[in-house]
């Protein structure tokens, strides 16, 4: 049995991977995976890739992208999520920010440096021709830790998932001014390289069972209601999420790797773009 570490946010993005290990569908290929759930997102776990605390990860595809630009020895090996995240921009509900302009030059909560968190907020500030240069965060890790810094006041707004945030939302605590979406495909599995070198076979099992697991998803029965019950969310918003939302089970295209690394360096978040081939990898 070969023991295979893989991490990725605990949100309902990612249950078809829960489904697959509980069932044992990796198991029966000789693969023992492990998967660790990580609420601090894509920054925290490039850092994991980085320091070999993991060997596959399912994170943003502009957070990882960063990373390997940076020198991090990763390469993504697939997209996992074809369609764009909904980043939710919240205040907290009794804020005075009414809309996403009155946010210009206020602080914005991320989870660290290198996460979605911080990278849309650059996105955002494009959207809404603010100049980035003048961006303020306070890094706040987790989802509770912007709970807090919302209440507190030592930051103003945070961008995380629409849907996972909307429970917050409808409670009361944060109010949502609006979505700005990726300009891109969302999530992606990313592998360190010195697993890719000696692990290509027990790689094509693992995309193998996930890909049948993420083309059959959304028929299983009862799957919105599953997903509501395990993320503790309203019925009507789950539905809404799965008719948005598509599973990949190819490869990110050269050319969508290139408009996100187009998009990214006019934003000033890489220094350099780099070849097609060493960010990404077929088996």
């Amino acid at each position: 049995m070969k023991t295979v570490k893989i991490v990725g946010v605990p949100e309902h993005f990612n249950l078809p991977w829960i489904m697959a290990i509980e069932e044992g569908a990796f198991k029966a290929r000789g693969i023992d995976l492990v998967w660790t759930d990580i609420p601090e997102g894509t920054g925290k776990m490039c850092a994991m890739l980085e320091n070999g605390q993991t060997e596959l990860a399912i994170t943003l595809t502009e957070g990882v992208l960063k990373s390997i630009t940076e020198g991090n020895p990763v390469k993504i090996v697939q997209e996992y999520i074809a369609t764009p995240l909904q980043w939710g921009i919240h205040v907290a509900a009794n804020s005075n920010y009414k809309t996403v302009a009155d946010l210009e030059n206020t602080t914005a909560a991320i989870s660290r440096f290198g996460s979605g968190s911080h990278l849309m907020s650059f996105v955002n500030a494009q959207n809404q021709g603010w100049e980035t240069s003048s961006l303020n965060f306070e890094i706040v890790h987790t989802l509770d830790g912007a709970i807090e810094a919302l209440k507190s006041g030592t930051a103003d707004y945070f961008m995380w998932e629409h849907f996972t945030t909307k429970p917050i939302v409808d409670v009361g605590i944060f109010r949502r001014l609006e979505d700005c979406p990726t300009p891109w495909p969302c999530f992606v599995i990313a592998a360190t390289e010195s697993f890719l070198i000696k692990n290509k076979k027990v790689l094509g099992h693992i995309l193998e069972v996930i890909n049948l697991y993420t083309s059959e998803f959304k028929r299983i029965p009862s799957i919105d209601r599953t997903l509501s019950n395990k993320y503790r969310q309203q019925l009507e918003d789950i539905r809404e999420w799965l008719r948005m939302t598509q599973w990949s089970q190819t490869q990110l295209s050269a050319e969508t790797i290139e408009n996100v690394q187009d998009y990214m360096f006019k934003l000033g978040l890489i220094s350099q773009k780099l070849e097609v081939g060493k960010l990404i990898t077929s088996l």
